[in-house]
């Protein structure tokens, strides 16, 4: 999706834009225009550092494109279609259940992330927890493909997946990783305790440090001549496989 497709989310000139990082609104990216320079944007940029934004440098005439009617200073602010949340609120929202998390490495297509949530939502998900550089934002693209799922389903972003697995490692949350490679087919290994998939990019899969972290790696079979499956519809298997083992093991699931 491009930023002229989500006019709704930006926030123009640099006073709007510092006190929108301020009030620690949920904020996709900044765009910067190239050559632009000052004082107040010295402490936006700052601002945007201390709190992973990303910055991208573009041509003025890119934000003249976006904000016709707003003078935007050399600066724009792209805020996300649904606030993020924390990884503790996340496990905080779980509680008494056993978390069920599916974590996103550097999933790019908006339209496989608004997939993934919606099967987030359908399949119990307490939450997703995605990164800040090189995924796919909440954005209105991934809104309308989670076909209002987006909603529903607790978003985190964080700057590092790796350090997060520690963390709910740490926490008592099983992570298993989805990898072509893998010895264990994922019906094969249990999956109804507290646990956290990762899923890998579209064309990458899982990077070596994320998989390196993983305490466990599955695949799906795969018995004809593609390699792999969309990165949304292997999120759908392993989920149903964890809501077949958690009915399996502890009795009834949520279910409308």
């Amino acid at each position: 999706m491009t930023e002229k497709a989500a006019c709704e989310n930006i926030i123009a000139g640099r006073h709007p834009v510092k006190e929108a990082i301020l009030a620690n609104r949920s904020i996709n990216k900044l765009l910067v225009a190239r050559g632009t320079a000052g004082a107040p944007l010295g402490e936006i940029l700052n601002l945007a550092r201390e709190r992973g934004i990303p910055v991208q440098f573009v041509e003025r005439s890119h934000l003249n494109g976006l904000v016709k009617d707003v003078p935007h200073q050399g600066v724009v602010a792209v805020a996300a279609a649904k606030e993020y949340v924390s990884v503790e609120d996340i496990l905080a929202a779980a509680y008494p259940e056993a978390p069920f998390l599916i974590l996103l490495n550097e999933i790019t297509d908006p339209h496989n992330l608004g997939a993934i949530l919606r099967t987030a939502d359908a399949a119990g998900v307490h939450g997703v927890i995605i990164t800040r550089h090189r995924s796919a934002a909440l954005t209105p693209a991934v809104a309308k493909a989670s076909c209002g799922a987006m909603e529903y389903v607790r978003v985190a972003r964080v700057p590092n997946l790796a350090r997060t697995i520690t963390f709910l490692q740490e926490r008592g949350i099983w992570v298993v990783g989805a990898c072509g490679t893998a010895e264990d087919l994922y019906w094969d290994v249990r999956l109804d305790g507290p646990v956290a998939l990762v899923i890998g990019g579209e064309d990458k899969g899982l990077g070596r440090l994320v998989r390196e972290r993983c305490d466990q790696l599955v695949r799906l079979p795969m018995a004809g001549q593609v390699s792999s499956l969309n990165a949304s519809v292997a999120t759908a298997l392993l989920a149903y496989e964890v809501v077949r083992q958690r009915r399996q093991v502890h009795g009834r699931v949520p279910d409308r």
